[in-house]
C-alpha cells in the first residue's frame, strides 16, 4: 500500500505542473514536522520539488527531494513518499533508544530537522524586553541584569517558564541572524540552541544539528548531550563513539557515567567513575552511578553508590555536602520504601510526600483509585532549571504505574529524582 501511494504521488507530481491555487499544500518531514505552504515547481528528471512557506514574516522557498520527505498533501490529497518503516522513526523521544537507525538514516533525519523550522515556529511571537541587549557579548559587564543580558534572561526568565520556551528558542535564532560574520558569537548561539532544543523540548534531531554545527567537543557537556541525542534517536554505536575522549571535565564525566549506565554499558560507566573517584567531585560521580544503577533496576548496587556519597568527606562546599547527602539518603529510603508497596492493595485517596530537589523541598501529591495511580502532581517546588523534569517524570510514573525505571530528565536529573523519591514516600505512607 505504501509503495502504491508512493508511485501514485510520483505520477501526480511528474505528470502535473504546479499552478497557484487557494488550497494549502503540506509537507511532512521524516522527523514529524509538518509545514503548510505551496508546491511551486516540480522537476521530473531531478525527482525534486520546490516548496514555498511563510515563516514568521518571511516567505521562504526550499527544494526537497522525494526521498527527503515522508508525505505531501498536494491538491487536497495526502501521499506518502518515504514510508517511516523504511527509515525508522526519527522523531525524538526518550523511548526511541531501543530502536535501530543506521548512521545514514540518522544523519539524514538530523539534517532534515535542522534545515526546517519547527511546526510551532511561524506562530510563535518574539517576546523579549526592549532593554535586552541582542548583541549578546561573550563577556558581560556590570552586575546581574536579566532584563539586559541575554544569557541571564535565558537563565532567569526563559528556563523557569515553560510558556516562554519556544519564544526563547526563536529569540536565540533571531540573535544568530544578527550575529552574522561574528564566528565566536555564532558558535555560542549554536551551542545555546542545541542545549535549548535538548533540555527544554527534547527535540533531539535539532539539538544534534546545532551541536554539530557548533563543533561540540567530546569530553565536555555539549558533547555528552550530542552522544545522548544519537542514543535516543536510535544509534548506540554513534553515541559510544561520541563518548570516547581522553580529557573530560568533571561535570561531563558525571553525565557520561549516567548515559553509559542507561545504555547498559556498566564497565564503561565504572571506567569513567575511576577517572573522578579521587577528585573533589567524586560525589557527583557516585550519584550518577547510583542513578544509573537505579534506572536499570540494580537497586543493591544503587544503594552502595548512594552510601558512598553519604560517606564522602570531599565536597565543593557545605551547601553541596548537605544537598547531595540528603539526596543520597532519600534515594536509599525511596528504594527501600517502594519495595514494601503493593499499589493494587492501597486504599483510595490522595497522598503527599516530599523530597529534596536542587533548590529545596519538592512536594508531590499522588491520587490512587481502585489500585491504580490516577494522578501525580508536583504541588510546590523552588526549582529554577527544571526543564521538562516535572511533566516528564509525572507522566512516566503514570505510564509505568511505578517509580521504578523512571529515567531522570537530562539536565534536571536532581529534580526528576526528587519527584520520584517524594512519590515513593507518599505511596509508602498510604494505608493498605
Amino acid at each position: 500500500m505504501f509503495r502504491l501511494l508512493r508511485v501514485v504521488l510520483v505520477s501526480v507530481l511528474l505528470g502535473c505542473s504546479a499552478e497557484p491555487m487557494a488550497a494549502e499544500d503540506h509537507v511532512e518531514f521524516l522527523n514529524g514536522t509538518k509545514v503548510g505552504g505551496q508546491v511551486t515547481e516540480i522537476r521530473k528528471d531531478a525527482r525534486e520539488f520546490d516548496f514555498t512557506a511563510k515563516i514568521g514574516q518571511r516567505i521562504v522557498s526550499r527544494t526537497y527531494g522525494f526521498s527527503e520527505v515522508h508525505a505531501v498533501t498536494y491538491q487536497g490529497k495526502r501521499f506518502v513518499l518515504t514510508p517511516m518503516d523504511e527509515v525508522g522513526d526519527p522523531q525524538g523521544s526518550s523511548s526511541q533508544h531501543n530502536s535501530s537507525l543506521s548512521p545514514s538514516q540518522l544523519n539524514r533525519a538530523i539534517a532534515l530537522a535542522g534545515k526546517s523550522e519547527p511546526e510551532w515556529f511561524a506562530t510563535t511571537d518574539l517576546n523579549y524586553p526592549q532593554s535586552l541587549d541582542l548583541s549578546w557579548p561573550l563577556k558581560v559587564e556590570g552586575g546581574w541584569n536579566n532584563q539586559k543580558n541575554m544569557g541571564q534572561f535565558i537563565w532567569d526568565v526563559i528556563n523557569p517558564n515553560p510558556g516562554r520556551w519556544k519564544s526563547g528558542i526563536k529569540l536565540v535564532h533571531h540573535c544568530l541572524e544578527l550575529h552574522a560574520g561574528q564566528p565566536e558569537l555564532i558558535k555560542r548561539d549554536r551551542l545555546t540552541l542545541g542545549r535549548m532544543y535538548f533540555d527544554l523540548l527534547q527535540d533531539y534531531e535539532r539539538a544534534a544539528y546545532w551541536f554539530r554545527l557548533a563543533g561540540a567537543e567530546k569530553g565536555k557537556g555539549p558533547g555528552i548531550k550530542l552522544a545522548e541525542c544519537y542514543w535516543r534517536l536510535g544509534n548506540e554505536a554513534m553515541a559510544s563513539s561520541q563518548l570516547v575522549s581522553q580529557t573530560y571535565t568533571v561535570g561531563a564525566a558525571a553525565a557520561a557515567i549516567k548515559l553509559y549506565g542507561n545504555m547498559g554499558k556498566y564497565d564503561e560507566a565504572q571506567k569513567m567513575m575511576d577517572r573522578v573517584v579521587n577528585t573533589a567531585a567524586a560525589y557527583e560521580g557516585f550519584i550518577a552511578m547510583g542513578d544509573a544503577m537505579r534506572q536499570t533496576g540494580r537497586f543493591d548496587e544503587a544503594i552502595e553508590y548512594y552510601q558512598k556519597v553519604i560517606d564522602s568527606q570531599q565536597f565543593r562546599n557545605a551547601d553541596y555536602e548537605n544537598r547531595f547527602k540528603k539526596r543520597a539518603t532519600e534515594s536509599i529510603e525511596a528504594i527501600k520504601l517502594f519495595e514494601q508497596v503493593d499499589i493494587e492493595k492501597l486504599a483510595d485517596g490522595i497522598f503527599v510526600g516530599e523530597s529534596t530537589g536542587y533548590n529545596g523541598k519538592i512536594r508531590v501529591s499522588v491520587q490512587v483509585q481502585d489500585g491504580v495511580i490516577r494522578e501525580v502532581n508536583v504541588v510546590s517546588h523552588n526549582e529554577k532549571q527544571f526543564y521538562s523534569a516535572i511533566t516528564d517524570t509525572q507522566s512516566a510514573i503514570l505510564q509505568l504505574q511505578s517509580v521504578r525505571g523512571v529515567d531522570g530528565t537530562s539536565g534536571a536529573t536532581i529534580t526528576s529524582r526528587a519527584i520520584v523519591n517524594a512519590t515513593a514516600k507518599s505511596l509508602a505512607g498510604a494505608p493498605q
